[in-house]
This record gives structure tokens, sequence and C-alpha cells, in this order.
């Protein structure tokens, strides 16, 4: 059922079993802070990509997919601030966006994974996206300097396929639209496919800086 939920528009995409560091100074999400903290029940806020705009000082553009965010800890950061430590649960859709004020809030409705099986061809051309990466990002850590970090394989991952491909996104080095590709994906099926375009541009970039004497700079 739609729901009002206090919201944080980031320059980043959360995934559901996502953590979510935060450092809260501005004054109307301290006060979207307290809102949570105040019962037990309201631990959780959701989280949105910024289209256009900054996350400090309002007026941006934000899109209407995003994810809850329970708080799981909170102290003090010194001045007026604070550290919040939260984790990324369920999809969300924003249905309505509600004043700002005293802090942003929306009215949302959970997106569970929709039906959508991963075809056997397409996670074997997400394995071979998998085996190419680790192997040029290996390559391309050595020429840096720094120990490749492990690259998971698919059919090692736990959990079903929708919570295979979140673990698997929320490892890889892809920018915030392509993120956001990821979390918009209904289901598994079309997540898998995202992920393998995704890899694509990312093994097309490890090859042009390995392909370039200055790559490592």
């Amino acid at each position: 059922m739609p729901t009002e939920l206090p919201m944080f528009p980031l320059g980043t995409v959360l995934f559901p079993g996502e953590a979510l560091p935060l450092q809260v100074f501005e004054p109307r999400y301290l006060t979207m802070v307290d809102h949570c903290l105040a019962q037990p029940d309201r631990l959780r806020f959701g989280v949105v990509l910024i289209a256009r705009g900054h996350e400090v000082g309002g007026g941006d553009d934000r899109t209407g997919v995003g994810t809850i965010a329970r708080i799981t800890s909170c102290r003090p950061g010194g001045g007026a601030r604070l550290l919040i430590g939260s984790v990324g649960e369920q999809r969300i859709r924003v249905d309505e966006w509600l004043p700002d004020d005293p802090y942003p809030r929306a009215v949302v409705t959970e997106w569970p994974d929709e039906p959508s099986d991963v075809s056997d061809a397409a996670a074997g051309e997400l394995t071979d996206r998998l085996a190419e990466f680790a192997d040029l990002f290996a390559r391309f850590s050595v020429r840096q300097g720094r120990p490749a970090l492990p690259v998971p394989v698919w059919a090692d991952l736990p959990g079903t396929d929708g919570d295979r491909g979140f673990a698997l996104a929320r490892s890889l080095p892809i920018g915030a639209i392509d993120r956001l590709r990821v979390l918009s994906a209904p289901g598994p099926g079309d997540r898998v496919l995202v992920l393998c375009d995704a890899l694509a541009d990312v093994v097309a970039a490890l090859r042009f800086r390995l392909a370039d004497p200055g790559g490592a700079e």
C-alpha cells in the first residue's frame, strides 16, 4: 500500500542489501533523523538519485525509483553533525512528492521484483562478461601497483536471482546511471541483461585504458 516516507535524495543509487553511511548536517535532515529515531517503527527513509542539482540546499530534480534505507546506528560527528549507519532494504516507486517542509517527503509504494526468469543464455553471457572484466581489471590493477579486488562469480552468489543481481551490482564499478538502470529493471531476468550492458561499457573502458600507455595515470 502507498505510504508517506521521509526521503533523502542523494547523488548515488542505493541497492537493497547495500550499506549506506551518511554524514548529516543540514537542518532539514537533522530534523528528519530526529523524526526517524523518535519511535522504533520510524527507522526508515527513502533514498532516490538526484537527476539534476545538488545534495545540499534543495532545488534538485529527483528520480522516481529508489530504495528504503533502515537506520542501524547514529552517533555524534562533531558540531551539529550526525554520523548515520543505514542499509538498503526494499525497492520503491515514488507516487507523489510532498512539500519539502520540514524535510523531503513522498508517498511511495514498495516495488518487489516482478516475475522474470534469468535464461541460461543470459546467465552464460553475464558469466563471460564477468570473466573478461576480472582479467582486464586484474591487469589494470597491476599496472597501477594495487592488488586486484576479487570479482564475484554469478553462479556462486547466494540467494534468489533477484538478490544475486543486486549483490553483483553492488560490487561492480558502474556509474550512477547504470546503477539506476539496474535498480529500475522490473525483475531478475531484466536486471541480468542490464548488468551485461553495463559490464560491456566497463570492459570497453578498461581495454581503452590498457591500450593507452598513460592509462594508469
